[in-house]
């Protein structure tokens, strides 16, 4: 596989300091208990150091890049800091262009916009929208669910070889976009392989790194990947702010993602009226607008809390807490694990699962109303991969207000625990725990669906 995992025997580090560790939450069954956030790959929890290094900075806060004043030179220096922060996390190479955005969603269809013009996308049917969706308007080849990495490279490079030939002779350009991390299975995908696949073929690779960057190191040089996208709020920054980076040409030569002040160096009024404009060449070409000084500065943050942490510790702990919740899950004859590269595959702190007889969003609304655990229920904005892994029909409404699973039919959506470098060892173990009571004893409430959301039942 491409990344890497520490060995079994590596030291266990303790959790990293996170905002709510001591929140409370009552239970429908009386009393309260602590909290236990288990839904890190929807939105991890902000790391206290995090917290802390904004709450320093917000009385300096200023407008970055529009002002003589000394904040807003100080908030200028610090995002542009933070950009070069960013860069050395992810290894990024001399001449790449880091763009601050608002999320991996954001980066991708920045990206799309950016495509040159016939440019063909592959991408799997396993991703997630953020990067299944963003190519609407170029020609897009889905690629079926694969069931090995091996089987994963060798669809790409046969799509890849099959791909048409332009009225120029040739091929034009094309771009793949893969995840690192799936964010339904937790499981690994072969990045550094399929880049060469990739560039085998005369095209480019976008590496979405929202699930892989909070759990394993990633280096833009060391994958060979041409762009990698993730979001803030998943590496324990949560202010509205992500990333891409990679490759300036595309960057560089495509319309600005967004028209505006920052992203324009020279505008003029010409004798007919009109407006010319000179566009910046650097990233500031698509950071439109008054940058989120707050939300780079909290990624670049993370980024050195993570590095100075260790991810060789912080991997053997995560790797500890899976084999904690995979053992304690096989334990249960009802409940199935989705995999689509089979139990040895190896995998970051994400694991779905589906209880024989339960519906998957009462059973969810059972842990957190009766055990105080936050999981995630649904198809996880992943439809296509978990329908593939479920076998459910493609037109059945897959998120919480799915209906009813009578006893021994196929649950019409998943459930999802997942954590990270924040989770304690107790947070699990009550998981492992609920779900065997849930299984033995069936709920102690009744629920039902409002609004869309899954409810104890008054």
């Amino acid at each position: 596989m491409s990344v890497s995992t520490a060995a079994i025997d590596q030291t266990i580090c303790t959790p990293l300091p996170v905002l709510g560790r001591d929140v409370t939450v009552p239970l429908v069954t009386g009393g309260e208990v602590t909290y236990a956030a288990l839904d890190y790959a929807a939105s991890a929890p902000a790391l206290q150091r995090v917290w802390d290094d904004v709450a320093a900075y917000a009385p300096y806060y200023g407008s970055v890049h529009r002002g003589a004043g000394y904040l807003s030179q100080l908030s200028t220096d610090l995002f542009e800091n933070a950009r070069r922060t960013v860069t050395e996390f992810l290894d990024c190479r001399a001449d790449d262009q880091l763009v601050f955005t608002r999320s991996t969603t954001d980066s991708l269809n920045l990206l799309a916009a950016a495509l040159p013009a016939d440019c063909q996308v592959f991408v799997f049917e396993t991703e997630h929208h953020a990067s299944l969706l963003p190519w609407q308007d170029a020609r897009v080849t889905y690629l079926d669910a694969p069931r090995t990495p091996r089987q994963a490279v060798a669809t790409l490079e046969r799509a890849l070889a099959d791909r048409a030939v332009s009225i120029e002779g040739g091929h034009g350009p094309a771009l793949v976009c893969v995840t690192g991390a799936s964010n339904v299975t937790g499981e690994l995908w072969p990045v550094r392989e399929l880049a060469a696949a990739a560039h085998a073929h005369g095209a480019r690779i976008v590496l979405d790194a929202a699930q892989l960057a909070p759990h394993h190191p990633v280096s833009i040089r060391d994958l060979d990947v041409d762009w990698v996208a993730f979001s803030g709020h998943k590496l324990y920054a949560p202010f509205g702010s992500g990333v891409l980076a990679g490759r300036a040409d595309w960057l560089r030569e495509a319309a600005p993602y967004l028209a505006g002040g920052g992203a324009s160096r020279k505008v003029t009024r010409r004798e007919d009226g009109g407006v010319d404009v000179e566009w910046h060449d650097s990233a500031a070409r698509h950071e439109a607008g008054s940058p989120n000084v707050i939300g780079a500065y909290s990624i670049a943050s993370a980024c050195k809390a993570l590095t100075e942490a260790g991810f060789d510790t912080l991997v053997a702990r995560e790797q500890h807490l899976i084999e904690k919740v995979r053992t304690g899950l096989a334990e249960v004859p009802e409940v199935r694990i989705l995999s689509l590269f089979g139990d040895d595959a190896p995998r970051v702190g994400v694991i779905s699962f589906v209880v024989e007889g339960w519906n998957s969003s009462h059973f969810a609304a059972a842990l957190s109303a009766e055990y105080g655990i936050g999981v995630r229920d649904g198809l996880f904005c992943a439809h296509p991969l978990v329908r593939t892994l479920l076998g459910s029909d493609p037109q059945t409404q897959g998120e919480c207000g799915a209906p009813e699973a009578a006893p021994g039919e196929k649950s019409l959506n998943a459930i999802r625990v997942s954590f990270g470098a924040g989770t304690p060892d107790e947070h699990v173990d009550r998981f492992v725990s609920a779900v065997r009571e849930l299984v033995a004893n069936g709920a102690q409430w009744t629920y039902r669906t409002e609004e869309g959301r899954c409810v104890p039942a008054v």
